[in-house]
């Protein structure tokens, strides 16, 4: 007994300088955002953030996962925030998992998800899909299992009574189906949102959603663990600030996109931004 005394106490010394070592990672000056890879107004916002983070002397560890995995993560306090929650529609069952998460800021006001097709495709509503469904060959091209906007859709062809398959895969075999599609004039409808580059380089509407599935304006928003704003006061009060107008988001995911190094390009966006890098600083 008298050795597993002696063996007890080290042991116990290991355990707790090991919390101790959880809880000082927590308040040091490493910081992990959550991205989904492949969201482009999520992947261009974080690498911008991530590049401030850089600048003020932090260590910013970019996640890439799920939007599932990430919410759960943070609700774990392993995950300190995220910057893509769309909400009041497209994230608010996901997000009404993990009531302890805390809201910091919203990054952008002017989000929208539906069907989309190309202009030249004289359909405008969803409603009209049923009268060309020989056109679009029965199919509606959709991005991810799992997410908010798969979920909408598969709602949209049982309310509207469509005689459609959504085709899951992954955001980049949609946009490339629909490039394919726009290049031989084909009739195609997608999955998609705004913000995107993608209706900076291409021609594209939405269709009218009458039944409103996928609900009116959406924002995008900051969410953080429970207690990040107490070990992390200052930079709880940043990311309550950081903002992006239409302009400066259409800006940024343009570079984003022909960029072939997301973190260089970040780092030029907030050297060429300095002002309004400097107004989400301001602790005031």
């Amino acid at each position: 007994m008298k050795h597993l005394k002696y063996l007890f106490f080290p042991i116990l010394m290991v355990v707790f300088a090991t919390l101790n070592s959880c809880e000082n990672i927590k308040k040091s000056k490493y910081i992990t955002i959550g991205m989904v890879d492949g969201w482009a107004e999520d992947v261009a916002m974080t690498h911008v953030a991530k590049a401030i983070l850089d600048q003020q002397g932090y260590h910013a560890i970019i996640q890439k996962a799920s939007t599932d995995m990430i919410l759960a993560s943070m609700n774990n306090e392993d995950t300190d925030l995220f910057m893509g929650v769309w909400l009041p529609y497209t994230h608010a069952k996901k997000l009404a998992k993990f009531p302890g998460l805390v809201h910091l800021g919203t990054n952008y006001n002017n989000g929208r998800i539906g069907l989309v097709v190309p202009e030249y495709v004289p359909v405008h509503s969803i409603e009209e899909l049923n009268q060309h469904q020989e056109q679009f060959d029965h199919r509606i091209i959709g991005i991810e299992k799992g997410a908010g906007l798969t979920t909408g859709t598969d709602k949209a062809i049982i309310d509207y009574k469509l005689d459609y398959k959504q085709i899951n895969s992954s955001t980049i075999a949609m946009i490339t189906e629909l490039q394919n599609a726009i290049q031989r004039k084909q009739w195609i409808v997608v999955t998609g949102w705004q913000p995107h580059w993608m209706f900076g380089k291409m021609k594209l509407k939405f269709l009218d959603d009458p039944k409103n599935i996928f609900g009116e304006a959406e924002q995008i928003k900051t969410y953080a663990r429970k207690n990040f704003g107490k070990d992390h006061p200052d930079l709880a009060k940043f990311f309550s600030k950081v903002h992006f107008d239409d302009e400066t988001m259409s800006d940024l995911l343009m570079k984003m996109e022909q960029s072939k190094n997301k973190e260089a390009t970040a780092k030029e966006w907030v050297e060429n931004h300095s002002e309004l890098v400097k107004l989400w600083l301001d602790k005031n």
